[in-house]
């Protein structure tokens, strides 16, 4: 069974997966972008690596790698997916 925990893209950590519930952008502009790239509720993404400053990161999402900045995960909102 899998155990899951309520948070924001950006809260999660290397090799994590997480499950989209929304994406909650006040600009129209960026969230057409976000889903357009795939990033839609009830999508999966697994988080990859982080740039060595810590921004952007690497999320895997609809068999595509994309990079995001700490400022646009910020509004992704879901839930990170523990497998037992």
């Amino acid at each position: 069974m899998a155990k899951a925990k309520h948070c924001r893209l950006s809260d999660t950590k290397p090799g994590d997966r997480f499950r989209i519930e929304k994406v909650d952008v006040p600009d129209p502009v960026l969230k057409r972008r976000l889903l357009d790239l795939g990033f839609v509720p009830g999508g999966e993404v697994k988080v990859g690596q982080r740039s060595p400053l810590g921004d952007p990161t690497a999320y895997r999402v609809c068999g595509t790698t994309i990079a995001l900045r700490k400022e646009e995960s910020d509004y992704i909102y879901g839930e990170k997916i523990h497998h037992d």
